[in-house]
C-alpha cells in the first residue's frame, strides 16, 4: 500500500511523517504519531444495493416538538421479570414526568400535538407545520396566550402560516377541523397579526381556482378563463372587501358559461362555502 506524505515533520527525529492504513507514522524513525483517522461520514453503513440507509442516525430535528426531539425514552423488554420490571417501569414514568416539567412545556405539547393534527387534516406540508408551531412559540414569549384558547391559538397559528406562505385555506376550512370556535380562532388571530405583526397581505382569489375547479369537476381550460376573470376583477377593484372564495367561485361560474361547462350556481356557492346571492352579485359585476 502508497503511502501518503505528510507536510509536518516528525516530533521526535524530525523526519518525514507518511500515512498508512489510518496511522501516521515517521518513515525514519517508525514513530506511530497518530493511530486513529477522522472519519467525516455518516455513522452507519449499507450494505444494500443503495449506497446511503440513514436508518441509524435517527429522527431530525424538528420544530413540531416542544424539545426538538432530542428527548430519549425508555424502551421495554420482555426479558427482564420480577423486581427489574417494576424498577424500570418506575424509571420510565420518573423520566416521563421529567420530560414535560413545567406548565410552558405541557401547554407546547398540548398545542404541538393539535398543530400536528390539523396540518395533517389539511393535507399541509411539513413546512407550514414547523412554522405553526415556531409561531405559536413566539406567541408564549409574547405572553399572548393568557385568557384564551390553546385550541384557538393552535387553530390561528395554523391558518397564519397559510396565510404567510401563500397557501389557500380559508377560516372555515381550518375551524372545521379545528377544537376551536371561530370566535377563538379570530380572538387568537387578531393577537397574533396584532402584536406579533404578521407579513399577511390579502387573500389572493386565484389561490383557490385549482381547488374548486377540481372539486366541480372543470377542466383546464375553464380554470385559465377563471384567472383571466380574476384579473380583471383585480383591475376594476371587484376584489376589495369580498370574500377571495366567493370571488374565484363566482369567476370559475362565469368561466363555466362561456366555455359551456356545467356548473350552477349553487354548486360553486356550496364549493367555496358561500350563499349563492354573494356569487351572484360577483358574477353581475364581472358582467358588466
Amino acid at each position: 500500500m502508497s503511502k501518503a506524505r505528510s507536510t509536518q515533520g516528525c516530533p521526535e527525529c524530525d523526519g518525514h511523517l507518511g500515512v498508512e492504513a489510518g496511522e501516521t507514522i515517521c518513515s525514519d524513525c517508525g514513530l506511530v504519531v497518530s493511530e486513529y483517522r477522522i472519519d467525516h461520514g455518516p455513522e452507519w453503513r449499507s450494505f444494500a444495493d443503495d449506497d446511503r440507509n440513514p436508518a441509524r442516525t435517527g429522527a431530525p430535528l424538528t420544530r413540531s416538538r416542544h424539545d426538538r426531539g432530542l428527548s430519549t425514552e425508555i424502551g421495554r423488554s420482555t426479558r427482564i421479570k420480577g423486581r427489574k420490571r417494576r424498577q424500570f417501569a418506575r424509571l420510565r414514568r420518573q423520566h416521563n414526568r421529567a420530560r414535560i416539567s413545567t406548565k410552558r412545556e405541557r401547554n407546547q405539547v398540548y398545542a404541538f400535538t393539535e398543530i400536528r393534527r390539523l396540518t395533517s387534516a389539511l393535507s399541509l406540508p411539513n413546512h407550514i407545520r414547523d412554522q405553526a408551531c415556531a409561531l405559536f412559540e413566539s406567541a408564549q414569549n409574547e405572553d399572548l396566550l393568557r385568557g384564551r384558547s390553546l385550541e384557538g391559538f393552535a387553530a390561528a397559528c395554523t391558518y397564519a402560516a397559510c396565510r404567510v406562505a401563500g397557501i389557500s385555506r380559508s377560516v372555515d376550512e381550518v375551524c372545521a377541523v379545528a377544537k376551536a370556535t371561530e370566535s377563538e380562532h379570530q380572538a387568537a388571530y387578531g393577537a397574533l397579526n396584532r402584536d406579533l405583526g404578521l407579513p399577511v397581505a390579502p387573500a389572493d382569489p386565484t389561490e383557490y381556482l385549482p381547488r374548486f375547479a377540481t372539486k366541480l369537476g372543470l377542466d383546464g381550460s375553464v380554470e385559465r378563463r377563471a384567472r383571466e376573470y380574476v384579473g380583471e376583477a383585480q383591475d376594476d377593484n371587484l376584489v376589495a372587501g369580498k370574500n377571495p372564495c366567493g370571488v374565484a367561485a363566482a369567476c370559475l361560474y362565469t368561466a363555466a358559461r362561456d366555455q359551456g361547462a356545467d356548473c350552477t350556481q349553487s354548486e360553486a356557492a356550496d364549493v367555496a362555502d358561500v350563499t349563492p346571492v354573494t356569487l351572484r352579485k360577483t358574477y353581475v359585476a364581472l358582467r358588466e
